[in-house]
C-alpha cells in the first residue's frame, strides 16, 4: 500500500510539472515572429553578398512555440532540433548559401532542407546582420577585452533615408530664361523630384533649382541641361550617400581604458571564449610583454574587414596566411581562435536578449551538439 502511494505522488508531480511548462509558453505566428526578429536586428545591416533571412518556410500558416539557436546547422544539430520539437531554427550561419539546383538526398545541405520541410520546421539565418548590429556578435566579442570603447571599423549606412535618388543636381535660372519651361521639362523625366528657391548671385535675383534623381535619370537631366550653355556651366552635381550609423557595422576598433601586456590579453580572450588554446602570430619586434592598447577585431573570418587597420592586435577566427604575414610585418600581433569559436558564445547572450525582446512568448533553447569542427590534438 505504501509503495502504491509513492507511485501516485510521483505521477502527480510529473503532471503538475507538465502543466506548469505548457502554461508558461505560448505561440507566435511565423510572420509576426520574423517581423520582431527584424526589429531586433534589421536584415538591411547584412552584407550584400550574404544570404540572410527566412531560408526554409513550411506551408502557412506556421506557428512557433520553440525557437532553436545554433551557430552551424549540421545534420547532427538538425537531429537535436527535431528531438526538441523546434518549430524555427535560427542558425547564425546560413545553411543555404550557394543556389541549389535540386533538392535530393545526395548532399547534407539538401538533406537539411528535406528534413526541415518534412517536419514543418522553418529556418532563419541572420549572419552578417548580427555581425553589424550594435548588440551583435562583434560587440559581444569585444566584451572579452576588458573595459574599452569601441566603434565599427566599417560603419553601416542607414537603411532608410528621407532623401530620394542617388544624385542631386543644382543650378540657377535667371530672369532671361523661361523658369516654367525649365521646371516643366525636368519634371517630365521619370525618377526626378524638383524644388526651387529664391537666390541672389552678383546682386541679381535668380531661382535656385534643386532636383534629386536616380543614376538613370541623371543622364537625361545632364542631356537637357547641356543644351543650354548658360545653365550647364553653372550646374553642380552631388552624389548622395545615406548617413553612417555610429554603432552599427562590420568589425570593431577597440581602445582599452588601460593598456595590458599581450600575455594578459591572451588569457582574457581564452577565458571569454572558454578556450584552452589560441593561435598567435607575434608582430615584428613584439613580445608577450608588449603592451596592447588598441584591438581591431572581427568575428569569424576577419581578413577583409581588418586589412589596413592600424592596431596593436588583430583578433579574429581565421585569416589568410599572407594577411597574417602583412599584419605581423607592421608590428601587429594576430590572435586566431578558429572561425566559429569567435561567434558561438554570443548565442547565450542572444537567447536572453531575444527572450526579453519577444516578451518570453516562446521557448528559446540553445543547441548542445553545435561545436567548431576543428580541435587541437
Amino acid at each position: 500500500m505504501l509503495s502504491s502511494r509513492v507511485r501516485l505522488v510521483r505521477t502527480t508531480v510529473r503532471l503538475v510539472h507538465s502543466l506548469i511548462y505548457n502554461s508558461s509558453c505560448s505561440f507566435m505566428d511565423l510572420k509576426a515572429l520574423l517581423s520582431s526578429l527584424n526589429d531586433f536586428a534589421s536584415l538591411s545591416f547584412a552584407e550584400s553578398w550574404d544570404n540572410v533571412g527566412l531560408l526554409v518556410e513550411p506551408s502557412p500558416p506556421h506557428t512557433v512555440n520553440t525557437l532553436f539557436l545554433t551557430n552551424d546547422l549540421t545534420e547532427e544539430v538538425m537531429k537535436e532540433a527535431l528531438e526538441k520539437k523546434a518549430d524555427l531554427i535560427l542558425p547564425y550561419h546560413p545553411p543555404i548559401f550557394q543556389p541549389m539546383k535540386h533538392i535530393t538526398w545526395k548532399t547534407w545541405k539538401e538533406r537539411l532542407v528535406i528534413r526541415a520541410l518534412e517536419n514543418r520546421v522553418a529556418i532563419y539565418s541572420p549572419h552578417t546582420a548580427y555581425d553589424a548590429a550594435p548588440q551583435g556578435v562583434n560587440s559581444w566579442l569585444a566584451k572579452g577585452l576588458g573595459v574599452c570603447t569601441s566603434r565599427p571599423i566599417h560603419p553601416s549606412k542607414a537603411p532608410n533615408c528621407p532623401t530620394e535618388g542617388t544624385h542631386r543636381v543644382e543650378f540657377n535660372v535667371d530672369h532671361t530664361q523661361d523658369l516654367d519651361e525649365v521646371i516643366s521639362t525636368v519634371k517630365e523625366i521619370s525618377d526626378v523630384s524638383v524644388t526651387s528657391s529664391s537666390s541672389r548671385t552678383d546682386d541679381e535675383e535668380q531661382t535656385r533649382i534643386s532636383l534629386n534623381c536616380s543614376q538613370q535619370a541623371l543622364m537625361q537631366v545632364v542631356a537637357f541641361l547641356s543644351q543650354n550653355r548658360q545653365l550647364y556651366q553653372k550646374t553642380e552635381i552631388l552624389s548622395l550617400e545615406k548617413p553612417l550609423l555610429l554603432h552599427t557595422g562590420m568589425g570593431r576598433f577597440c581602445i582599452l581604458d588601460e593598456s595590458v601586456s599581450l600575455a594578459t590579453m591572451i588569457e582574457r580572450i581564452k577565458r571569454h571564449l572558454k578556450l584552452s588554446h589560441v593561435r598567435l602570430a607575434l608582430g615584428v619586434g613584439r613580445t608577450l610583454e608588449s603592451q596592447v592598447k588598441t584591438v581591431a577585431l572581427c568575428a569569424g573570418s576577419g581578413s577583409s574587414v581588418l586589412r589596413g587597420t592600424e592596431a596593436d592586435l588583430y583578433l579574429t577566427g581565421e585569416m589568410s596566411h599572407h594577411d597574417i604575414l602583412d599584419a605581423a610585418s607592421q608590428g601587429i600581433n594576430v590572435i586566431l581562435c578558429e572561425h566559429s569559436n569567435t561567434e558561438r558564445g554570443f548565442l547565450s547572450d542572444l537567447r536572453d536578449m531575444l527572450g526579453a525582446h519577444l516578451e518570453n512568448k516562446i521557448n528559446i533553447i540553445l543547441s548542445e551538439t553545435d561545436r567548431d569542427p576543428l580541435h587541437v590534438v
